[in-house]
């Protein structure tokens, strides 16, 4: 905030303090105890993958993967990282299988976004060849893809808009999932309700946010959330839209425009160092669409207990059938933003309570994280419980003799050049 931020902050707290008085709590909303998601939510959430599922994980030449890491290690890093401790996780987890004949799932470790710039975002034009090379190769080399055309093969395509390959909407739309995928399940960060880019079936999973970073800014227990309203991030993206008529389709625009100087928002483009902590002493965590409808503040808020503000139309969230998406966050359509402020001050508070007790709870936490080494619970645990309740694969999935579904040759000429 600018100038007058240290009064605007008085006057916020005050607010805060005021409406949760009038609600007969005797401080910022600060949940001490934590609540477990009831029913067969929170079953699912806890559920254990080992014994249920057994994958196969390809071995592909390392220009795939390893090499790639090892050319730019800032992929380790990036919010689409997920596909490589994926990987990793895969190769020493108990659910491997080298034996291919018993394998439920079979697993092509490729690195569609470690492809970066110099500035360090991930370039998507080259991920369809990327990866439509990969699945070349296995067709080539192993019987399996080729029987099913890979309806019992998984991808992580982490990117903007999944398997569409672009991070502008319209771009990604236009090109569609890549032919060659349509069989396949796609884990991937995109999900957005009827919308051409969330293949059915696919399963949707929280960006990679990096867990050792986060457990070093915790804030001791009882810090009390001083803050109403919290977002740090861009409101117009000028390098890439310089009009400003695609960026999040105006949502962040209009939340600057409208809270820039409203004291119960603390809203900046600014980054500072101690922006986790600041998450942890805010009641609510504004968590626009970018490009894309998601973001690492999804998971950010989760893990430090500030209740998610999703403004993104039609999302589809991680873990869906896991986690009570509605009991924990709040959501606001893209149109209602100018109302923010309205809507967030009636929440009662009984309500802001328990979502900040079902955000206590560490089940809820782990399902957003991919730590190493893994974890009970984990989002790479919740990855395989989602594949684990696709089984058993239907007679269905396999092709005839001599029977094809998929086009090899369909899509915009530049996928099918070599890679």
């Amino acid at each position: 905030m600018g100038t007058g931020a240290g009064s605007a902050r008085a006057l916020a707290v005050a607010f805060a303090v005021s409406l949760l008085a009038c609600s007969g709590a005797v401080a910022v909303a600060r949940a001490q105890d934590t609540e477990r998601i009831e029913g067969s939510a929170g079953d699912v959430l806890e559920d254990d993958p080992v014994g249920r599922l057994k994958v196969y994980v390809y071995e592909l030449p390392t220009k795939y993967n390893k090499k790639m890491v090892a050319k730019d290690s800032r992929c380790l890093s990036h919010m689409f990282a997920a596909e490589i401790f994926m990987h990793r996780f895969l190769l020493s987890s108990a659910i491997r299988t080298l034996n291919p004949e018993v394998a439920d799932w079979f697993y092509t470790p490729v690195y569609t976004t470690c492809d970066l710039t110099p500035w360090g975002h991930p370039l998507p034009f080259r991920s369809p060849r990327i990866m439509r090379s990969a699945i070349q190769f296995i067709s080539n080399r192993w019987p399996y893809w080729n029987r099913t055309e890979g309806a019992d093969h998984f991808f992580v395509v982490p990117h903007d808009f999944g398997a569409c390959f672009h991070y502008q909407e319209e771009k990604a739309i236009e090109r569609g999932v890549l032919p060659l995928l349509r069989r396949a399940t796609l884990v991937q960060t995109f999900g957005q309700k009827d919308h051409v880019c969330l293949k059915e079936g696919s399963i949707t999973i929280p960006p990679y946010a990096p867990p050792q970073k986060m457990k070093t800014h915790l804030v001791p227990p009882g810090t009390p959330r001083s803050i109403f309203v919290y977002f740090r991030g861009l409101f117009y993206d000028t390098a890439n839209d310089p009009e400003g008529g695609y960026y999040a389709r105006g949502a962040r625009a209009s939340v600057w425009e409208n809270f820039k100087n409203n004291p119960l928002f603390d809203i900046s483009t600014d980054h500072p160092p101690t922006y986790y902590e600041d998450m942890q002493r805010a009641v609510f965590c504004l968590c626009p669409l970018g490009w894309a409808p998601w973001s690492p503040r999804l998971v950010e808020a989760v893990v430090f207990g500030c209740i998610p503000v999703i403004i993104a139309d039609d999302i589809v969230l991680p873990f869906a059938d896991a986690i009570p998406w509605e009991e924990i966050g709040v959501f606001v359509a893209e149109d209602d933003v100018p109302r923010l402020d309205t809507i967030l001050t009636s929440i009662p508070m009984e309500v802001i309570l328990r979502k900040q007790r079902l955000l206590a709870n560490p089940s809820m936490k782990q399902a957003m994280l991919f730590p190493q080494p893994a974890q009970a619970g984990d989002a790479f645990h919740q990855i395989l419980n989602g594949l684990a309740r696709k089984l058993p694969h239907g007679e269905d999935v396999f092709l005839k003799p001599g029977q094809k579904v998929l086009n090899w040759t369909e899509g915009p000429r530049g996928d099918l050049k070599p890679w």
